[in-house]
C-alpha cells in the first residue's frame, strides 16, 4: 500500500496494492500494521456506509471534541468527488481544502484527521460510500460548513446538487469559530 502525502500535513492518499486474476482482485484497505508503520496510530470503532445517487452531495461534516472523528473513506461501488477542509485554527493550511475523485475503478482511499470537514459528491448512481471511524456518532456534536462557501471557493462542479435540510442550514466560514486549535 502506498501512503501518499497531500498539501495538507495529515491528509493522505492511499493506493492500495491490487492482485487481480481471471476470477477477480483483491486488496487490503486497511492494516494496523501499516498504518503505525507510517505513524498513524488511530484506532477505528466504527464503520458506516451510504449510498446515493448521483448529483447528491453530503457535507462538509465533522464533529466537536471530544467526539471529533478521524476517517478512512472510500467507494465500494460508483465514484465520487470528496473534499477535506482544514479546519485546524493553528494549521498553515487553515481553511484550505484537498479534493480527490475516489472511485471502484481507481481504489483510492483518503485518510482524513480529526480538525477537517468532510463531504463528498457522488458522481454516479448508486455509489456506495464506506467510512471507518475512530469516534461514535454523536449527533449534538455534529456540524457542519457550507457546501458552497465563497471562502473556501471548492470547485464541484456542480450548481445545484441534491443536498440535505442539514447542509442546506450548515454555517459559513466567514461566521466560523473553529473547535480545533
Amino acid at each position: 500500500m502506498n501512503f501518499l502525502k497531500t498539501e495538507i500535513e495529515g491528509l493522505l492518499i492511499l493506493e492500495p496494492s491490487v492482485f487481480s486474476d481471471s476470477r477477480g482482485c483483491f486488496f487490503e484497505s486497511y492494516s494496523k500494521n501499516k498504518f503505525s508503520e507510517h505513524g498513524i496510530e488511530t484506532v477505528f470503532i466504527q464503520d458506516n456506509q451510504s449510498l446515493s445517487q448521483k448529483g447528491v452531495l453530503r457535507g462538509l461534516h465533522f464533529q466537536n471534541p471530544p467526539y471529533a472523528q478521524a476517517k478512512l473513506v472510500s467507494v465500494i461501488r460508483g465514484a465520487v468527488l470528496d473534499v477535506a477542509v482544514d479546519i485546524r485554527k493553528k494549521s498553515p493550511t487553515y481553511g484550505c481544502h484537498v479534493a480527490i475523485e475516489l472511485s471502484d475503478a481507481n481504489r483510492r482511499i483518503l485518510y482524513v484527521p480529526e480538525g477537517f470537514a468532510h463531504g463528498f459528491l457522488s458522481l454516479e448512481d448508486d455509489t456506495i460510500f464506506t467510512y471507518k471511524c475512530s469516534n461514535f456518532y454523536q449527533k449534538e456534536s455534529e456540524n457542519s460548513l457550507l457546501w458552497d462557501d465563497s471562502v473556501l471557493n471548492i470547485d464541484w462542479g456542480i450548481d445545484n446538487p441534491i443536498l440535505s435540510e442539514k447542509d442546506l442550514d450548515a454555517q459559513s466560514f466567514n461566521g466560523f469559530n473553529s473547535p480545533f486549535c
